[in-house]
């Protein structure tokens, strides 16, 4: 009998020629990893946080390196710690991405999770404005104006009955124990918008037309209204004067605010009971929409990097989710923008004819 010949070969270098295949067809964490210098964030890190050495006995600490790429990688796409810990063992493109190809051991859940808690939110922050430090190295400056907008980010939804409800809107802690407690979420709010309710928070953010990135960000609860944190992410430095909003944002004492300080009204107007739009503002809006749709594209971005939803219980752990959804949104993008190319001084390349053109005047 005519064994059928199989196209299966087996080598003892055939990792080496997975990884040959893998370089050949283009690993995404690699450009990443080329582009962004994860030494320097974190060595904000290091300047913010202690870390132990070992020395004084216990086990030594993982590099804060590759601490700080595990979060990077668990926020691409949005993973537990349980499975971040999986993957660094399963996955040869994330060990090579935290520097972990030839390590014996990689850091297990528990020491993920810890790390994330001492980076709190003030590392988080850090990482934020060192992506941002970054772009400006780069050259890619605030520049032609900036739109400003909020997203909703859900969170777990919290199962309460009646009582507990009641005992919460009068500022008081239900009858839980200490394990229950730690697992109910009592920061996050409701909110109902176009007939559908969520369950979470609040991420509002300041997006430079020119290019794209996320330049302020603030976080709240879902049921703040999306005008709550305007002062906030309002960016000064961009060189642009204009400010794009839609129709939540406008007010009368908004708008005398952006006149005393000097920048351009760029807030769509709403209808007022009795008094429909004209056809003047009604062309205004239109044309505001087409450029505050960038802050849209930023939402959109972060979406795909494994969704808004946070795995987190509370205000404070909330919004090193949300600072670290900005920071990789940037990170990838800088990245992007990097491998191809594109020059920080003129308009980023948008489609695929755009992008060939680009290419032939470099």
């Amino acid at each position: 009998m005519i064994t059928p010949r199989s196209a299966l070969k087996f080598d003892l270098f055939a990792e080496a020629s997975r990884q040959h295949k893998r370089d050949e067809v283009g690993d995404p964490l690699q450009v990443i990893a080329r582009h962004i210098d994860f030494g320097a964030l974190a060595g904000l890190v290091d300047a913010l946080i202690e870390r132990g050495d070992g020395r004084k006995g216990g086990r030594p600490a993982y590099p804060t390196e590759v601490m700080v790429r595990i979060l990077v990688l668990k926020r691409l796409y949005n993973l537990s710690d349980e499975q971040m810990e999986y993957q660094l063992l399963d996955r040869a493109s994330y060990q090579r991405f935290c520097l972990l190809q030839d390590a014996m051991n990689v850091p297990d859940r528990n020491t993920i999770w810890r790390f994330g808690e001492r980076l709190g939110v003030d590392g988080a922050t850090v990482l934020f404005q060192g992506v941002d430090a970054q772009l400006h190295r780069h050259g890619y400056m605030a520049r032609g104006g900036q739109a400003i907008d909020a997203t909703l980010v859900p969170a777990p939804r919290q199962r309460l009955d009646r009582q507990e409800r009641e005992a919460l809107a009068e500022g008081r802690t239900p009858d839980w124990s200490e394990a229950e407690r730690r697992q109910r979420d009592v920061d996050a709010t409701h909110r109902k918008k176009h007939g559908k309710s969520y369950f979470g928070y609040k991420l509002s953010v300041s997006v430079a037309l020119k290019h794209g990135f996320i330049r302020r960000i603030a976080t709240g609860t879902a049921s703040e209204h999306d005008g709550h944190h305007f002062d906030e992410v309002l960016d000064m430095h961009n060189t642009g004067r204009s400010v794009h909003t839609d129709k939540a944002y406008a007010s009368r004492q908004r708008r005398q605010m952006l006149q005393v300080l000097g920048l351009v009204d760029a807030m769509q107007r709403r209808a007022q009971p009795g008094q429909p739009l004209s056809e003047c503002h009604k062309r205004r809006n239109q044309r505001i929409a087409s450029k505050r749709a960038r802050v849209e594209h930023a939402f959109a971005g972060i979406r795909h990097l494994g969704g808004k939803f946070v795995r987190t219980i509370g205000q404070a752990r909330a919004t090193v989710a949300m600072t670290m959804m900005a920071a990789c949104y940037n990170m990838k993008r800088l990245a992007s923008f990097l491998e191809r190319g594109v020059d920080a001084f003129f308009k980023p390349a948008t489609t695929k004819a755009q992008v060939r053109l680009q290419t032939a005047k470099a």
